[in-house]
Formats: structure tokens, sequence, C-alpha cells
């Protein structure tokens, strides 16, 4: 028999670099033992929450495990109900629930609405690793808007309007990360409304990731593109992080006000088609999540806290490593390391891509596993980091700060020593790393 031929568009899409990055971890880890190496490894590249789900989630999940039938595609509507509210809660949105539809996750929502909606998709680079991949195998066309690192790796509008004011006139879909996965950047709500006014101008329609929105450390300070831009935004969000419940694997969009009882029929058609209905116990089980619950809020406002602390701690920590500029995160738990300023000494050491830095910054005895390069849609020669800083046992940090708060900015340094001894080791490792790329 012939070889199994398929699809080109497979071929451009290789391992999610998160994943990749854990087998790099493993094959290392089998190395070094072999080699006598008994040096600790650091997990600053896979980015998920590491707390733990509360017992009113996994309650509910319990008792719903016997619906066993088939549900709405769109959703079960006491799920959208309750989503409706929650987002009028939480973000000031007033939406009908017959403008939420459910999904397996938000990256399946964000592939499903790439094959639905008709246009080029603009994606600002850094960018979360999960974006290109979809558009690669949907052999959909994009373009990357390059963020800028003296703008705070923020879209200018008058940057974006000349961008886009040279792509062809048809309708666009700009994904817009806010709070920004890698750099844990916020737009204040003035930002977006000159974006939005840039949007309208150019039929631009905006792909609002937000899953990171509830994990803004000032909360205050958070505004939903919903908000501003309804009529062209399509905002997406779920329980993965500040839920911590990623395996849950259930995400909601809020679809624009433009034409959204006809996207609403295409996603049900659509979703039907391929997967029939998100897990109907999982969808029961979800209502808590997103019903009125003080547990729940506190749950939230601790976990957005430490997220805020270790990143604080970790980002200075770097920045003050000669050679290093890290980013300050004002939301989700990643920030940007830019190492640039060591490109001559990365190049003597032969290290000569993005990609490069990664596998260097893994090698023994340093062990500090990152995701780089590509994943990120960095240019190769844009020697960029994503961290991430939840190395650590989200349950006994939990209720270490329940018991102990920190009140000042030392209390946070030692909460940081007590409950993270990985993410404090890491920059040591990453100093002796710097020793050793600067050495002749």
């Amino acid at each position: 028999m012939n070889e199994i031929q398929v699809e080109n568009q497979v071929d451009k899409v290789v391992m999610p670099d998160n994943l990749k990055v854990g087998l790099m971890v493993a094959e290392q880890r089998k190395k070094c033992a072999s080699g006598g190496c008994t040096e600790e490894f650091y997990g600053l590249g896979f980015g998920q929450s590491p707390f733990h789900v509360l017992p009113v989630l996994s309650k509910a999940l319990a008792e719903s495990a016997e619906k066993g039938h088939y549900s709405a595609a769109e959703g079960i509507l006491e799920l959208r109900i309750a989503i409706s509210d929650f987002n009028k809660r939480h973000f000031g949105l007033d939406v009908d629930p017959n403008r939420i539809v459910i999904g397996p996750g938000t990256k399946d929502i964000i592939n499903t609405l790439f094959g639905i909606i008709k246009g080029d998709v603009i994606i600002p680079s850094p960018s979360w690793i999960g974006y290109r991949p979809q558009i690669h195998l949907l052999n959909k066309h994009f373009h990357t808007f390059f963020l800028k690192p003296q703008h705070d790796y923020k879209i200018q509008p008058d940057e974006f309007e000349e961008f886009v004011s040279k792509l062809h006139d048809e309708q666009h879909i700009l994904v817009l990360n806010n709070p920004h996965n890698p750099t844990g950047a916020l737009y204040t709500k003035q930002e977006l409304e000159d974006l939005a006014n840039v949007c309208r101008k150019h039929n631009v329609l905006v792909l609002a990731d937000e899953i990171y929105a509830l994990d803004t450390y000032d909360f205050s300070q958070f505004t939903s593109m919903g908000t501003i831009y309804p009529e062209g935004t399509f905002v997406t969000n779920g329980l993965s992080k500040d839920r911590s419940a990623g395996g849950y694997r259930l995400g909601s969009c809020i679809l624009p006000t433009t034409s959204a009882t006809k996207i609403a029929s295409d996603y049900k058609k659509v979703a039907a088609t391929v997967y029939t209905n998100v897990s109907t116990p999982i969808q029961y089980a979800a209502i808590k999540a997103y019903e009125a619950n003080q547990e729940i809020d506190q749950y939230i406002a601790i976990t957005r806290d430490i997220h805020r602390i270790m990143g604080a701690y970790l980002s200075e920590e770097w920045n003050n490593i000669d050679g290093i500029i890290t980013t300050k995160p004002k939301g989700a738990f990643y920030f940007y390391a830019d190492f640039n300023q060591l490109e001559p000494d990365l190049k003597r050491k032969n290290v000569m891509t993005s990609n490069q830095l990664g596998e260097s910054l893994l090698s023994c005895p340093f062990h500090i596993a990152v995701v780089t390069g590509d994943a990120c849609m960095l240019e190769p020669d844009n020697f960029g980091a994503r961290i991430a800083f939840v190395d650590y046992d989200g349950k006994s940090t939990y209720d270490d700060y329940k018991n102990n708060k920190p009140k000042t900015p030392s209390d946070e340094i030692e909460f940081v020593k007590r409950n993270a001894p990985m993410i404090v080791k890491s920059t040591e490792s990453l100093k002796e790393w710097v020793k050793f790329i600067k050495s002749n």
C-alpha cells in the first residue's frame, strides 16, 4: 500500500509549544540522568492555573453525572442565562442569553469562529501560542501586527490604522487578547475606545479573548471590549483560568449585536455537525461556576492577588539581571522577557534564533523551561520568551494566603519565598546562564 497522504495544511501545524516544552523537559531529564546531573528543573513554560477546583464545582459535577442525554448544540439555556448574569455582575455587559454560545473550551470556540467568519485574521505579535496553528489548520490567511516594547506591547491605534489601510478593503478579524498573554499588558478604556474607532472605520471585527479578565490584578481597571464595540466584537471567556478548571473544557462567547441571530444559527449548525454538544454534565455543573457565590468570588480575589504577588516578584528579579528586560504584568500569569541585549553573546555561543534561546535555557545545568520563538510568533532574530510564573503548589499557597495574608511588600517577598521556592531558585539559575552566555 502507498503511503497515506494528508492535507498540506496539516504540515504547517506543529505540536503546541506548551506541550512541546514538556516533551523537551522530559528528554532533557533523561539526558541529565544518564550523565549524572541532579540539578532541578524550573517549569516556567506551561501556563496552567496551579490552584484547586473549588468543592462547590466538583460537587456540582458529581451531582450532574447522571445527565447523560444530548443537549443543545449552542449550550443549555440555564447555563447561558447564568453566564449572562455573570457578565452583567462582573463586566457591566447586559447580554441577551441568545447572544451567548457555549463550546468545549475557548480554544475550540475561537477555532469555530475562525472557520465561520469571513475575512483575514490579524494577530498581534508576541502572541498566545494557539491562534496561528488554528489558522494554518483552517488554511485561512492572516497578517502579523508586530507590537513594540516602547508601547508596553499594546496596539497603537494610529499604527494599526496605517497597517489596516494597506490591506484589502474587505472584512478583517483582529485578535485582541486582554489581559495579554504573553506580556501581561492591560488596555485602558480609552485605549480600547480609540482602537474601536479604527475598527469601525476599516470594517475590522474584534475577537476579544478575555480569558484572563478576572485575573486583572486591579480589576477596577479592566474594561471589556464588548462594552466598547458591541456591534463588532466576539467576547470569549471560560472556566480555565480564574476558576482553575481548564480540564472541564467549557468556554463561552458573546456574539456581536450585528447579525447575532444569523451567527448564532451558523454556530449552532457547525457545533452540531462537529461535536454535537458540550458535555451535558459539565454544562449543568458550570451553572454553579457562574451563579452568584461568595465562596467563588473570594477564591477569584485570592488567586488573582497571588498571581500579582508572584508576577511582581519574578518579573522584577529577572529585570534586575544584566541584559534582560521584562514587562511588569498587570494581569494573567505571564510576563515577557527580552534577551536582545545579549544578542552578540548569544550568537557567539551559537544561539542564533529565538527558538534556540529556549533550547539554551533548558540545557544542562540551567534547566529553565520557557516558551520562545515561533510559538509566540516572534521573528527568528528576536530573542524573547514567555515566562509563566505558576511553578508552585496552588492549594497550599492559597491556604497560606488565607491564614497569613501578606500586608506589606516585604511580607509579599517572604510569601513568595515560603510558597514558591522553584520560582525563587529560577532566578539564580538564570544568573548562572547569563554568566555562561557572556563567558569566552
